[in-house]
């Protein structure tokens, strides 16, 4: 019995002996080779400081500077360290009342009262010089520095996009953003914001009793150096971006303009717009409802959000799918019958070239009855079906009615009706052309938007293809670009028919009777096709697609002004300038050049 209590007393002493040990090796580990209690520990006299990276440069394609970083600083505040002090002298430093002082702390306070959190932000650099001069009075209070956007050209906002504050849906789902940080909330600032973001770092710097600065903490041995964000070298031009944004002043509308051997979008203009240093800074919530309230609408992207008829630059779509289908050939013609549908006057059109010239609605009318009408079925409304279902497969080749995946968020991808969508509407084998004639002059249910209208000039400069329109050409020193933009999208139409629809645009601009005269540029060929889309809540929308020159293209433009009327008379001469600024760098049609900047087309409705 004796030795079974030995036994027991043995396995106790050895028990303590055991936790006994455990405890001194976590106490050495602790004190002589972990850190982190030792920092904990300390925390009251050391200063925890995100380091923040500068955001990635954004250049224009000639390399010109078109977003970088200024300075900015934030007041962070610790409340268990703050002390009594003057609080008029500090509010009246930084521009805040008392009351919002109050507030501001007592925020800081339910946040935390250990750690630090933004008390006031981005501040200006004349301010931050005065109160760093005061801060070892204000004890719990110091400044850290971050950058904001600056925009040495006040143009191209809705592409660059603005950056703002993250929300609690951020946070909550990416760990890399805490309260307080900024990120990308449109344009290329959101599509490349993985790039353009770079890497935190941090910094433990100590302190003394008086809030000043003593130093890193054990020579900087636990900070971490920020990684700057990789620039983007975009492929907008500059020169041409600002001087269509001078050209569209007073005007409702878009110009988009692309190279189209690459895809490459040279300028994306919607107006009105906005200087994007409005969006800046600590005014630019002010300013955003500003714009916000704006009748005008300068937030709207018309340019990738404003879906519109084509009107009759849709018509060179319908003569490539007609002589596709073989429901006519290049000589086919049809009378001026303004019977079947409205049109202006001119001579009955012989052939496909001469009914593109001319924008003959009738011509167009029978075209697009042939495909529709196709013979493929006994009853006229299977036939109809097959018939739509037909042209619709083959208008989405050319990028319509779905998204072009450009490296910019929020893109409509704009609406090409099938035989669906008129079942759901009339009825299943309730409609027939009769009732969907309106679509072949670009009209009824058809919608798309400036950037599709843009890529469809590419497709006819190519002949054919197109390669993705995007905004980036580079990321950073390793050139980096989405392999998607190097792949040709061909269409669903042989490449024989769209050098005769090519010599027919040619004519539009450049031939006695055709309806873009004012596009005509002496030393350079320019190939175009006007349009006046209907709108049945005002003035019709002036509409005009070109590319030039005629052979080896070097731009392709859309131009769309909403209520300015017939397409040769506003649209066609504004994408004219643009063509002639691009290709020689300068403008000899000085009359011409002032009409168009002079004009006000914004109270036509």
């Amino acid at each position: 019995m004796k030795k079974a209590y030995g036994n027991r007393q043995y396995t106790v002493i050895t028990i303590f002996v055991v936790v006994g040990l455990i405890f001194v090796a976590r106490l050495f580990y602790l004190q002589l080779v972990d850190d982190s209690y030792i920092i904990s520990a300390n925390r009251n006299a050391l200063r925890f400081v995100t380091q923040y990276p500068s955001r990635g440069l954004i250049y224009d394609r000639n390399k010109k500077l078109l977003v970088y970083n200024e300075a900015v600083y934030d007041l962070m505040v610790v409340p268990k360290q703050v002390k009594v002090f003057d609080t008029l002298e500090m509010c009246r430093l930084i521009g805040i009342t008392k009351d919002d002082f109050i507030i501001k702390l007592k925020k800081a306070r339910n946040f935390s009262p250990y750690a630090a959190s933004i008390f006031e932000k981005q501040i200006s650099k004349e301010n931050y010089g005065y109160l760093q001069e005061k801060m070892f009075k204000y004890s719990g209070f110091y400044v850290q520095s971050r950058t904001l956007r600056k925009y040495p050209y006040p143009i191209a906002a809705h592409t660059l996009g603005y950056i703002g504050e993250v929300g609690p849906n951020i946070t909550e789902t990416d760990k890399y953003y805490k309260s307080g940080d900024y990120i990308g909330m449109s344009g290329l600032e959101k599509y490349y914001e993985q790039f353009l973001r770079g890497q935190k770092g941090s910094k433990i710097i100590m302190v003394d009793v008086f809030n000043r600065e003593k130093g890193s903490f054990q020579n900087g041995s636990f900070d971490t150096v920020a990684v700057a964000g990789e620039a983007l070298y975009s492929t907008i031009d500059v020169d041409i971006q600002a001087y269509g944004e001078l050209l569209m002043q007073n005007k409702r509308g878009s110009i988009v303009a692309i190279e189209p051997e690459t895809g490459e979008i040279l300028t994306m203009v919607t107006s009105p717009s906005y200087d994007p240093n409005l969006l800046v800074g600590r005014v630019r919530g002010y300013n955003y409802n500003k714009l916000l309230k704006d009748p005008t609408k300068p937030l709207f992207d018309r340019a990738l959000m404003a879906l519109y008829p084509p009107g009759s630059i849709f018509k060179i779509v319908q003569s490539l799918i007609a002589l596709e289908e073989g429901v006519i050939t290049e000589n086919t013609g049809f009378p001026c019958d303004k019977s079947l549908v409205g049109c202006h006057n001119h001579p009955n059109a012989y052939n496909v070239k001469s009914a593109i010239k001319m924008s003959c609605n009738p011509y167009f009318y029978q075209v697009f009855k042939r495909i529709i009408q196709h013979g493929l079925a006994n009853n006229r409304f299977s036939d109809s079906e097959l018939g739509l279902n037909l042209w619709a497969d083959k208008v989405k080749s050319f990028g319509l009615g779905q998204r072009l995946n450009i490296d910019i968020p929020n893109v409509k991808k704009g609406f090409i009706p099938d035989s669906k969508f008129y079942d759901k509407r009339y009825g299943f084998h309730s409609w027939a052309f009769s009732t969907i004639y309106s679509i072949s002059i670009g009209q009824g249910e058809v919608g798309i938007i400036p950037l599709q209208m843009a890529n469809i000039a590419t497709i006819f400069a190519n002949r054919g293809y197109f390669y993705t329109p995007h905004f980036v050409k580079a990321i950073g020193k390793n050139q980096k670009i989405n392999p998607e933009f190097l792949q040709k999208h061909v269409t669903k139409v042989k490449d024989k028919y769209f050098q005769l629809v090519a010599d027919a645009m040619y004519e539009v601009v450049n031939e006695p009777g055709g309806t873009a005269s004012m596009a005509r540029i002496d030393s350079i060929l320019v190939c175009g096709k006007t349009g006046t889309a209907q709108n049945p809540h005002g003035e019709d929308h002036s509409v005009f697609i070109a590319f030039a020159p005629m052979k080896n293209p070097k731009i392709a433009i859309a131009v769309f002004i909403e209520n300015a009327g017939f397409g040769g008379v506003w649209a066609a001469p504004i994408a004219s300038l643009m063509i002639e600024k691009y290709l020689t760098k300068k403008t000899k049609r000085i009359d011409l050049e002032k009409r168009m900047l002079e004009a006000n087309l914004m109270n036509l409705r």
